[in-house]
């Protein structure tokens, strides 16, 4: 549960280090944007190390760390995309994540 939580807090801060200046910093100019971005992807970072060492601690696999991270991220990142920059989900979306629901079921299947 630790590596779980872990992942779902770093996805935040990255998907907020990728995409926060798309809303409103547009006129930054595009070095203090990618300074910006490098300090949350820092905090980002400090979580998602210590998420994966857990995770690998207690058995998990590197491509289960791997396919976990990316079905949180699409969690993360819907969540993001609509209250954040105001954009719908559409059905493609949802068809999106249950093809990704499956590779995770494949990877952690017999575990």
């Amino acid at each position: 549960m630790p590596t779980l939580l872990l992942l779902f807090a770093s996805n935040m801060f990255m998907t907020m280090a990728w995409y926060w200046h798309l809303k409103g910093g547009m006129e930054k100019p595009l070095l203090l944007v990618i300074l910006i971005s490098w300090g949350i992807a820092l905090i980002e970072y400090c979580l998602a190390v210590p998420a994966n060492r857990i995770g690998y601690a207690h058995g998990w696999t590197g491509g289960q760390l791997k396919i976990a991270q990316e079905a949180i991220t699409l969690i993360v990142f819907a969540g993001f995309m609509v209250l954040y920059l105001h954009e719908p989900l559409h059905w493609r979306h949802l068809g999106a994540f249950i093809c990704l629901m499956g590779a995770v079921a494949f990877v952690f299947l017999g575990k």
